[in-house]
């Protein structure tokens, strides 16, 4: 019997909580929360057990967020509501990466509620 393109997985719930956390560059250096994810979870999808999983909710999150940015926007003009949007979307985006990110190191699943699912 033969075995054909067999691929063992590696645990590593410590690169899934860096996954999470580098959203977070958006707040310390003002870039690289959208890319760092990216490329981690695209160079550690194949080699890493649940990096699919995780990778997939932080870039529709991050897409997600973008897309509420652009939609706030224009509403700033309808009685101020942009600026509330802009307010939440901020909060969120700082605390469900650090909650995802103790999850991921606990082993458990992502949950980003508000986001759309693009990928």
């Amino acid at each position: 019997m033969e075995l054909i393109n067999q691929q063992v997985l590696r645990k590593d719930n410590t690169v899934l909580a860096i996954t999470h956390l580098s959203q977070l560059l958006h707040y310390v250096t003002g870039f690289g929360g959208f890319i760092v994810p990216l490329i981690i979870w695209l160079t550690s999808r194949n080699s890493i057990e649940g990096m699919d999983e995780h990778g997939k909710s932080v870039i529709n999150l991050q897409l997600s967020m973008l897309l509420y940015i652009i939609i706030s926007i224009p509403a700033i003009l309808l009685l101020g509501l942009g600026i509330l949007t802009l307010i939440g979307v901020g909060m969120l985006g700082f605390i469900l990466p650090i909650v995802n990110a103790v999850k991921a190191a606990n082993g458990e699943s992502p949950s980003y509620f508000l986001t759309i699912k693009f990928i």
